[in-house]
């Protein structure tokens, strides 16, 4: 059959752009690999679907050109996907940090895409993957477990290489490599950091433990909470440093989450001369926590009216940058986003058309686009999405 339109990739961006070049009179098809659509947003946010944030900003997503997202994001704003979303009903509410959840259960958002699809004449294909990929005749040929199909244009929504027990692969990756594009060096981002040795074997049994901290790397901060797991680190705090954070470089924990550490101990000394110094971390850190950041530091258990100003200052750079190095990631298994992918500067960044062969475009996680924790790889998908379907 012949589609103005097909759609690899049946995610938030590829089902976000079918139904908005459908509006606009073209015969799309989206064809997906795996059995149903849309299992990403289906798990995302813990099953509520941060689907946005209130306040997105292009320093807010990590590429090698950082100018590239402004364009898209700038003509598809946040607050045109809530009228989307209320339009249909869906009830949400904004947790933290402008970050916006479903009251009740992320497969509204899915559904209201799919019943997008179905009033633009979308046509949607599970259980279809794309053995290959040809240009022919000013489009594409596209050779699928369903037969050979006919495309005067040709979207990418592939996505990333992350959770691959949801069906993520490079195959987006291997499409732009076929007609020339280069991609940039992928890995893990928003994803747990994990320990090894004498660190994991010290603060494992801590497992389930949170606290708020200030994460830093790379000149890049955060403030949330971490989670001390039987691996390593995760929580918001430690998934969002993760993507600024690579072996070898310099990783930096303030335990007391931007507080004056010093201050506080010197007030505790003041205020409360013979508690011990497990005692007076309690709070603000968790009490088997402050109890084993002093076991493992190997502070002595005396009154705090015993240590010295200088003692007072070396705790405090302790817990002000935690002497804790990771070891590495839990990778894609775990990982909420891919960075890197197809370099944007091969790629238009008003309509996501390959500026190397006409028609074909990419939008969503498969290009080197990726943004921070708490809906903006969402706002993405829709921002990428809608830019392309203007232009298909």
């Amino acid at each position: 059959m012949d589609y103005d339109v097909v759609i690899i990739g049946g995610g938030a961006a590829g089902l976000f752009c079918a139904f908005n070049a459908g509006y606009r009179g073209r015969s799309v098809l989206v064809v997906e690999h795996a059995n149903k659509v849309g299992k990403k947003i289906l798990m995302s946010g813990g099953g509520r679907c941060n689907f946005t944030n209130l306040d997105v900003r292009p320093d807010r997503y990590l590429s090698a050109n950082p100018h590239f997202c402004k364009s898209a994001l700038a003509r598809y704003k946040p607050e045109a996907f809530i009228e989307l979303v209320d339009r249909h009903g869906i009830a949400w509410h904004e947790k933290e940090l402008g970050q916006l959840f479903c009251d009740e259960s992320s497969k509204q958002i899915l559904q209201m895409l799919l019943a997008e699809c179905e009033y633009a004449g979308v046509r949607v294909e599970t259980d279809c993957s794309v053995q290959r990929v040809q240009q022919r005749d000013g489009g594409f040929t596209v050779n699928t477990s369903l037969g050979p199909v006919q495309a005067g244009k040709l979207v990418v929504a592939t996505g990333g290489l992350s959770i691959p027990t949801m069906g993520a692969s490079g195959f987006g990756y291997e499409v732009a490599r076929q007609f020339g594009h280069s991609i940039r060096p992928t890995r893990a981002g928003l994803v747990p950091l994990t320990l090894s040795g004498k660190p994991l074997e010290q603060w494992q049994d801590l497992s389930g433990l949170s606290l708020a901290v200030e994460a830093s790397c790379n000149g890049t901060r955060f403030r949330n909470q971490m989670l001390v797991t039987h691996r390593g680190l995760s929580g918001p705090a430690m998934l969002q440093i993760s993507s600024y954070w690579q072996p070898g470089h310099e990783l930096r924990i303030d335990l007391l989450a931007g507080d004056n550490a010093l201050a506080f101990l010197q007030g505790a000394r003041r205020d409360r001369p013979n508690i011990e110094l497990k005692t007076a971390l309690t709070p603000p850190l968790p009490k088997r926590f402050a109890q084993r950041f002093v076991e493992v530091q190997g502070y002595d258990a005396r009154p705090l009216k015993q240590y010295r100003d200088s003692e007072l200052a070396e705790i405090a750079a302790a817990l002000g940058e935690w002497p804790i190095v990771p070891n590495g990631t839990e990778g894609y298994r775990t990982a909420e986003v891919t960075l890197g992918g197809v370099d944007v500067d091969e790629v238009s960044s008003s309509t996501m058309e390959s500026r190397l062969v006409p028609g074909l475009y990419f939008i969503g996680e498969v290009v080197d686009v990726t943004g921070w924790l708490g809906g903006y790889n969402f706002q993405w998908a829709w921002a990428s999405g809608h830019a392309a379907a203007k232009a298909l």
